[in-house]
């Protein structure tokens, strides 16, 4: 199975005719069935699978690969179902002029949503065309059986007859009807097996991949030249030396929008810094000192979410609360984006790493004032990728300076600096919990609020979230960001506890400004929520008298919660385990956005007694995803989650002033290094007959909370601040003492 295959080759040789290859009695339309994922929104089975005359198929999606193994786990999807070797097969994705358009590749939604799509698509593709083999065959199809592409009679007397014998260069020129039932489990040959992904080996040996590599033949170099402080504003730029610098082609200013093309890269990076000191800025607002604070005491939008009224009036025998906080995190992608755009009159092309090609690409066309359809967006994967990063940004810096010099692709690499400080970042948080609890302990009244900024101004065709669109002479207006979808979907994502509390109340307190620049990442509100809610519980399981495990147990109902946490506490040795000191062991448990995978975190802390540092010894992950395509792809995107978590939890704030952002490289915002990463067991709980459930992002929020926890019970200190660091943890230890 490969993932590239030349564009131009997709359309040669394969389903492109727009006639019908069979009579009218195989295309008459069938009374249809709801389709499934995003089938619904492109059902031309044409937009999904082209069967070309050279015995390639050719496999088509909006879905992008950020290094999940996407392509891979689709590829196995519709091999399963259209009955061919995985070899066979060549994966087209993220092209907005070849691709159906799906939306974004976010939000752990690729399988549930692309993967329904592919499966049931290539189940009609196989049943129309093994319907086709019948009438050539002239046998009846319930009798023909399909290997590799190629449909037989095994009992012999009716021959044999290829996919692309039949198809011959024609289009199928049918939509989906949703009547044909894809494969029971016992018939799949791939899904659920650990196949190998199509994207590691060219990385694993260096070969040219990502969008960082991309060197065409007409290439130039280029930088922007960004305000040095969030909001500053350009005042004045003497551009005359700059222009005058070896290499360079041209200097380009667009109200605050200011860079720089040359020939060579060195002279790109040396002109855009001869450029940034000629230039002069008058700085924007004030940033908040205190984040929090800041949250607290601005206007919101405030919307109960949920509320159970309990149902009886017993008055709690006590009354618990606690307050958490968590603060402005960057994506710091290690591999800074990067973007190569070329405008030759007629079409702006843009190759990018973004995960939203589609919207990026219209909000392109609108910042350059041209029609949708000439801006043509290819993915390309990138060394650092997830969430709404840079990559959309440079897109558009790409695209706003190619346009400046026509005929030349022009390759727009961003610094550290420039990735550090003008990403948007992962919103500070604050959330409130208060608990009425009986005399066991068990709650009778739960109430949570949350203060959060939006978690979601990704492009979605609006020029106005581009960096450069807010910068040009004549800007574009940032829409109001909103909190995206209903509830559990972006600020309060997970806020909602899974547990079933007779009385329940959960509040979003939204806040439309926006000192900071912020937007997606890796799980939005819930990796807040979930260390809230479940450090919350632990708190509440202590106060009890009760084990942690078994207080989850008996106040949950779901039988898959329940299964994941007894997973991942036997595997753990949670009752055997073995009381050292300085050791402590913390559970935490989720079910993503309450509707994805469920997911239970076991982690043994050691916390060294003199320099207070916490460092992680070992881990254990519980998951059931429903049907796992690909169990060794699930394992990664757990075990990666649960360590860029640590990260986020051990190490992770975004530093800054009243004026601007001091995180401007490694020194300034330190991740986890490989030497401090623990051993991550993983245990998959398989559901083959059961739907998918999206995994990406499903152990980012148990972490952290089962960090703080392992941390209270190796030291006595109760951590509700992030990250969990030493000096965290020794000014605690002095206020423990203090009150004393």
């Amino acid at each position: 199975m490969s993932v590239r295959v030349p564009r131009r080759s997709v359309l040669k040789g394969s389903l492109v005719l727009a006639f019908s290859l069979a009579g009218p009695a195989l295309f008459a339309q069938t009374s249809k069935k709801p389709l499934p994922g995003d089938l619904a929104r492109t059902p031309g089975l044409d937009a999904w699978l082209r069967i070309g005359a050279e015995g390639v198929v050719t496999l088509m999606t909006g879905k992008v690969e950020l290094g999940q193994g996407i392509l891979t786990a689709l590829g196995q999807l519709c091999a399963d179902e259209l009955d061919v070797e995985p070899s066979r097969l060549r994966i087209l994705s993220g092209d907005t002029r070849v691709c159906p358009p799906e939306g974004v590749t976010a939000g752990s939604m690729s399988i549930p949503n692309a993967g329904a799509a592919v499966r049931q698509a290539a189940a009609e593709v196989r049943a129309l065309l093994v319907s086709l083999a019948a009438e050539r065959l002239r046998v009846p199809a319930k009798r023909l059986r399909v290997r590799d592409g190629t449909v037989q009679d095994p009992s012999g007397g009716g021959g044999e007859i290829t996919y692309w014998a039949l198809v011959g260069g024609k289009s199928l020129n049918r939509e989906a009807t949703g009547t044909v039932a894809p494969k029971p489990a016992a018939q799949r040959r791939y899904a659920g097996k650990p196949l190998p992904r199509l994207d590691l080996p060219a990385k694993l040996t260096g070969e040219a991949r990502f969008v960082q590599d991309l060197r065409p033949d007409t290439l130039v170099h280029g930088r922007v030249v960004r305000a040095p402080t969030p909001g500053a504003s350009l005042v004045a730029v003497d551009t005359q030396k700059v222009s005058a610098m070896p290499g360079v082609l041209k200097v380009v200013r667009d109200g605050d929008f200011l860079g720089v093309i040359a020939t060579r890269e060195w002279q790109t990076v040396k002109a855009a810094a001869a450029l940034a000191l000629a230039a002069r800025w008058k700085d924007g607002a004030p940033l908040p000192v205190d984040p929090q604070a800041w949250l607290l005491s601005q206007p919101s939008r405030d919307t109960v979410i949920h509320h159970i009224e309990r149902p009886t009036d017993v008055a709690p025998a006590r009354t618990l609360e606690a307050t958490y906080r968590r603060p402005y995190q960057m994506h710091a992608s290690i591999g800074p984006s990067c973007a190569v755009a070329a405008w030759d009159g007629s079409t702006m092309t843009v190759d990018t790493h973004s995960q939203s090609v589609f919207e990026t690409s219209e909000a392109i066309a609108k910042l350059l004032g041209l029609p949708k359809a000439q801006v043509h967006g290819r993915h390309v994967e990138g060394s650092g990728c997830y969430g709404h990063n840079g990559a959309d940004d440079v897109a558009a810096d790409a695209a706003l300076l190619a346009r400046a010099l026509p005929g030349r692709a022009v390759r727009v690499q961003w610094s550290r600096e420039d990735e550090h400080t003008h990403e948007p970042y992962g919103p500070a948080m604050v959330t409130k919990v208060r608990a009425g609890v009986d005399g066991n302990g068990d709650v009778l009244d739960w109430d949570y609020a949350l203060w959060s900024t939006s978690h979601g101004t990704r492009p979605g065709g609006e020029p106005g979230n581009l960096l450069a669109g807010r910068s040009l002479a004549k800007p574009f207006k940032q829409p109001v960001p909103g909190n995206g979808g209903p509830p559990n979907y972006s600020a309060d994502r997970n806020a909602i506890p899974l547990y079933a509390f007779p009385g329940q109340q959960v509040t979003t307190h939204f806040v439309t400004a926006m000192p900071l620049r912020v937007s997606s990442m890796r799980g939005l509100g819930a990796y807040a929520n979930v260390f809230s809610i479940e450090s919350f519980v632990d708190e509440l399981a202590h106060a009890a008298g009760v084990d942690p495990a078994a207080y989850r147990l008996r106040q949950l109902q779901d039988a898959r919660a329940r299964a994941v946490i007894v997973r991942a506490t036997e595997r753990f040795g949670w009752n055997r385990f073995e009381r050292r000191p300085h050791h402590g062991r913390g559970l935490a448990f989720a079910r993503y956005k309450n509707l994805a995978t469920y997911c239970a975190v076991c982690l043994e802390v050691f916390v060294d007694p003199t320099t207070h540092a916490p460092r992680v010894v070992r881990a254990v992950i519980a998951a059931d995803a429903g049907e796992v395509v690909n169990p060794d792809g699930l394992a990664n995107q757990l075990e990666g989650g649960l360590l860029q978590s640590l990260s986020w939890s051990l190490k992770e704030a975004v530093r800054h002033d009243a004026r601007r952002i001091l995180s401007r490289d490694w020194e300034g915002y330190p991740i986890l290094t490989f030497s401090e990463a623990p051993p991550v067991d993983v245990q998959l709980i398989d559901r083959p007959e059961e739907p998918f459930l999206g995994a990406g992002e499903a152990s980012q929020g148990p972490t952290p909370a089962a960090l703080a926890n392992a941390v209270f019970d190796a030291t006595g200190l109760r951590v509700r601040d992030l990250p969990v660091t030493s000096q965290r943890l020794e000014a605690l230890r002095r206020a423990q003492g203090a009150g004393q």
